[in-house]
This record gives structure tokens, C-alpha cells and sequence, in this order.
């Protein structure tokens, strides 16, 4: 049996053996497929941070297994208690697999070492992407699948105090800027269809949150026309519109609103228009409220939050080469739901 299960993912494309070395039962002769009309190879991720040991962190982990995806982006704050580093990864292999990609970019809680220790988590739950480049657990990107890309994911951490006190420094002329500048660059470079950058703080929000992560980095990230940005933080849903810098809005400034860098107010976008936020701190660890009337509000097109349909679940997310699909799966007790497409 064991032969014969290493003979099929040999022939196997690179998306495929990912595909099968993660998750139980898949048939690793058969790549993913899309599932949106055409585009024909595909990537399929979700992304949830906030996640802590509860039922609620199980709940979401059983949706994540029932939709199968190739990689979960866990964008930090994971068991939110010191020590028990070994049982969330317990918890998240013992439902996905020991060898399914999910992949850590650290959140406040375990960067500083005071509920948990990502040093730690990053050995319970290692990188399962080949070809990842930077530091796992800190700053780190990664093109899936290794062979002939359809996506680059880069993970950074700004905002964010570790263990010797320093904050990592995203700020302008930073030379982590220029890392993330840089890996932005290097997949138009190498011509990858999609670029998605994940991160747990966030800077638009409509709860209790200022732009820890930095004007200078996400007006950076929007003038790049960068994809998709998932965070975590806020323990709600928020989707922003899809948001530009150009001539009529050279630059956003936090904690206000410009109708001039809405590029789209729909859910169905284009390609190289601006960039779409998500926050996706809805991975089982006691949800905010959401408040309409934020200063920023205009900026966001669907949320949910403890006063506000509520839901834990992750997004959910294809691309192909024409498409970026998305939506929101509630795990259980809820009816919220979003989703929204970027076409090529």
C-alpha cells in the first residue's frame, strides 16, 4: 500500500503530492480543480487566526477538514495560554493531519512569549511548503505550488514585539518594507498570477484597533495592487471594497474616510484596480463588536461581529489563472455569509 501511495504521487503534479501529503483520504492522482468555470489548475486555501482551545477553535477546525483545503494561512494568536503550545498543535493535527500545511505567521500573544511561544508553536507545526524563503513563523514568503506557481503568499509581522523587546520595524525606508516591496516585485517578475500577503494586525477596522501594522506598509501594499491581504486581530469579519491609491488618492490615512480611494463598490473586482482587506480573526476565540458608524466605515462592504451575526469560520479561497474566488464559511451556528471575486 505504501508503494503504491508513493508511486501515485510521483506522477502526481507539484499541487497534487501537496494536496495528498495533506489531507487524509485525498486521491493524489487527481490535482485540485476549479471550481468557478474554467482556469483549469487551481490553489485552495482558507485563512483564520484568534483560534485559542475551545470548542468554538475545534468547530472551525472540522469546517477547514470538511472543506479540504491545500494550506491554511493561520494568521497568529493561537492557543492564548502560556505552556499549552503542544496542545493546540494537538488540537489542529489531530483534526487536519500531521502532515497538512498549516502554515503560522505569529499574532501578539505568542510573539512576545506571554500566551504561548512561537518559537514553539513553529516546531509543533512546521512548514509543509517547499521553497519557503525568509524565517517561518516571523516573516516568510512562499510560491504554491512550487512548480509553475499560481500564487505567492507573503507573511509578515509588523506591529508585533517578540521576545527580545524589539518591534519588528515595517516603517518607510525600513529594510523590512523593502523585503516585502521586494517580494511583491519578485512575483510580478515571475509572472505569478496572484500575490496574497497575510499578517495578524491589521490597519482598517471597524472595532477597537488602530493601524498598528502602519500607513506607510499598507499604502505600500495598495500602490502594488497587491491581490488580497488577510489578517487577524479583530476577532470579527470585515471585507473591505476594493481600495486604490492613484491621482485621486495619493495616499489613505488611518481612522478616516476618502470616497476617492474606493476603486470598486461591488463584489466583483478586476485585477490591478487596488486591493481587497480581509479580516478573518474569526477562528474560535471569543468575538468584538463591529461598529457601523467607524470613521472608517466606508471603506468595508461586509462584516460580522459578536453584535452582528456573529460567526466563527474561516475564508475560503480559490484561484486559478483567471480568478480569485472568496467567501466566508461560518463553522456552526451561524447564517452569515460573504464572498466576493477578482478576475483577471
Amino acid at each position: 500500500m505504501a508503494t503504491t501511495f508513493v508511486k501515485r504521487c510521483l506522477k502526481a503534479s507539484a499541487l497534487a503530492v501537496l494536496v495528498c501529503l495533506g489531507a487524509a483520504g485525498c486521491d493524489p492522482a487527481s490535482p485540485s480543480v476549479d471550481g468557478s468555470g474554467g482556469g483549469g489548475p487551481s490553489v485552495h486555501f482558507t485563512a483564520a487566526g484568534d483560534v485559542g482551545l475551545g470548542d468554538a477553535a475545534g468547530n472551525v477546525l472540522d469546517k477547514m477538514a470538511e472543506l479540504k483545503p491545500d494550506l491554511n494561512l493561520a494568521v497568529g494568536d493561537f492557543s492564548y495560554q502560556a505552556g499549552a503550545e503542544g496542545a493546540f498543535c494537538d488540537m489542529v493535527t489531530g483534526r487536519l493531519g500531521k502532515e497538512f500545511p498549516y502554515e503560522l505567521i505569529a499574532g501578539n500573544h505568542e510573539s512576545d512569549g506571554s500566551d504561548g511561544d512561537i518559537g514553539k508553536f513553529v516546531k509543533c507545526l512546521p512548514n509543509r511548503l517547499p521553497g519557503l524563503q525568509g524565517e517561518y513563523g516571523k516573516q516568510w514568503y512562499v510560491d504554491v505550488p512550487q512548480d509553475q506557481p499560481l500564487v505567492r503568499f507573503i507573511l509578515i509581522s509588523p506591529g508585533l514585539t517578540f521576545q527580545d523587546g524589539v518591534q519588528l520595524d515595517y516603517s518607510k525606508g525600513s529594510e523590512r518594507l523593502a523585503w516585502t516591496e521586494s517580494a511583491i516585485n519578485g512575483a510580478r517578475e515571475a509572472k505569478i498570477p496572484w500575490t496574497v500577503v497575510a499578517m495578524h494586525k491589521l490597519c482598517f477596522s471597524m472595532g477597537r484597533y488602530d493601524c498598528d501594522v502602519g500607513e506607510p506598509l499598507t499604502n505600500m501594499l495598495i500602490s502594488k495592487n497587491v491581490d488580497l491581504v488577510v489578517t487577524g486581530h479583530q476577532h470579527a469579519y470585515q471585507r473591505t471594497n476594493q481600495l486604490r491609491v492613484g491621482d485621486r488618492c495619493s495616499y489613505i490615512r488611518a481612522g478616516t474616510f476618502d470616497r476617492n480611494c474606493v476603486a470598486d463598490t461591488d463584489s466583483k473586482h478586476a485585477q490591478g484596480n487596488g486591493t481587497v482587506f480581509v479580516t478573518a480573526g474569526t477562528g474560535g476565540y471569543g468575538l468584538h463588536g463591529v461598529n457601523g458608524n467607524d470613521t472608517e466605515a466606508g471603506y468595508f462592504k461586509a462584516w460580522s461581529g459578536a453584535n452582528n451575526g456573529g460567526a466563527f469560520g474561516v475564508l475560503d479561497v480559490t484561484v486559478n489563472t483567471k480568478r480569485l474566488d472568496a467567501k466566508f464559511v461560518p463553522a456552526q451556528g451561524s447564517l452569515f455569509k460573504d464572498s466576493f471575486v477578482i478576475q483577471r
